[in-house]
């Protein structure tokens, strides 16, 4: 499977009533952050345009590429843990919920 249909998979496994709340969202893959090389994701919210969730690949892959299911693992949790901001919460919620 590749990296994009794992993130696919990320956001096709959301709960319908998360789902339902997502309105003006992008979700994009790009190979990695240029200001933090070694970032997993990346949540931005600017006036007047969706809102933007990055997928950094190439960290993601150096990390827990030799090991398929951890990949997919940590690729799930970088999706959740940047719609989490998306919805308003916070790192130090989402680290308190494991969601480092």
């Amino acid at each position: 499977m590749g990296f994009e249909e794992h993130v696919q998979v990320a956001l096709d496994g959301l709960p319908a009533d998360l789902a339902a709340g997502l309105e003006n969202v992008a979700v994009v893959v790009e190979e990695e952050s240029p200001d933090e090389p070694d970032v997993f994701g990346l949540f931005e919210e600017e006036p007047y345009l969706p809102a933007k969730i990055t997928v950094y690949r190439r960290p993601l892959e150096e990390e827990f590429g030799d090991d398929p299911a951890e990949l997919q693992r940590q690729i799930r949790i970088t999706v959740l843990h940047e719609l989490a901001h998306y919805f308003g919460i916070d790192e130090e919620r989402l680290e308190e919920l494991g969601y480092r």
